[in-house]
């Protein structure tokens, strides 16, 4: 599941919505076992990154893509029970743990101090928290009239930043959302929000609509976008629903990712 998020117009995250799983799967490295260990899990690791860095590159190349266009960008995939989130920017993942919020990944500002002193360690500035005076956030693809030269080092980058987390009975659900959500509302009230709509209704994407409508109501000034994937149905913990029967089996296997691979070949030559 990926979020984008643009900024500077919509053909950066466009772009990257249309061919970051290609530059994801057809890694000639994407480890082929179904065996999920520490080498297959940086094998994983290596692979978005590479993806997030083939496609930041391939954003300065494509002259339909301004210079000044950009987009955040967030991933999150699952291997039998392992949740890995790639981020780069201030899309966020938050997991519902018996009903408790588990930040996922770390919103990039400026303003924070790891990516404050990285920023300016580069050469760039924080004005206002605003990178340079210009971009709220420190990570991100594209945004090419920001960044240094091809092969460079730059206060703005597209490199993401990884959490990891085994899943358990315990999980109920994980929220992907833009920082149009995340502005106007906390992780514990969106988990919450989320918490009692599934009572009510167990309708995920019900539980978006909710999520979009509260941070309407709260006068986000930002694009909405956001996602709720469900793991397990409330209130049942003594047997396994079917997401959670889903959940044991559905990590990549060598042939899935031929499948995968075969998919997207057939949708390029659309």
């Amino acid at each position: 599941m990926q979020v984008f998020d643009g900024h500077g117009g919509p053909e950066a995250a466009a772009y990257v919505r249309k061919h970051a799983l290609r530059f994801f799967f057809e890694d000639v490295k994407f480890p082929q076992t179904c065996e999920v260990d520490d080498v297959f899990l940086e094998g994983v690791e290596n692979s978005l990154r590479k993806s997030f860095l083939l496609a930041d590159l391939a954003l300065a190349g494509d002259c339909t893509v301004n210079s000044s266009s950009g987009t955040t960008a967030i991933t999150a995939l699952i291997f039998g029970r392992l949740l890995m989130v790639a981020n780069a920017g201030d899309c966020r993942a938050v997991l519902c743990r018996k009903g408790e919020a588990i930040d996922m990944s770390e919103d990039h500002r400026p303003i924070y101090p790891s990516e404050r002193r990285r920023v300016e360690e580069l050469g760039g500035f924080i004005d206002d928290g605003y990178l340079n005076g210009v971009l709220s956030v420190s990570r991100a693809l594209g945004d090419w009239d920001m960044k240094s030269p091809k092969g460079l080092p730059s206060p703005l980058i597209a490199e993401p930043e990884f959490r990891r987390m085994v899943l358990t009975e315990d999980d109920e659900f994980l929220i992907i959302g833009c920082d149009g959500i995340w502005d106007v509302m906390s992780s514990e009230h969106a988990v919450s929000l989320v918490c009692r709509g599934l009572r009510r209704h167990d309708d995920p994407e019900q539980c978006a609509k909710d999520l979009v409508m509260e941070a309407l109501r709260r006068n986000t000034f930002d694009n909405l976008t956001v996602v709720v994937i469900c793991f397990s149905a409330p209130d049942s913990r003594e047997q396994p629903s079917p997401r959670q029967r889903r959940l044991k089996c559905c990590s990549l296997s060598a042939e899935a990712l031929c499948s995968l691979r075969s998919l997207l070949d057939g949708n390029a030559n659309r």
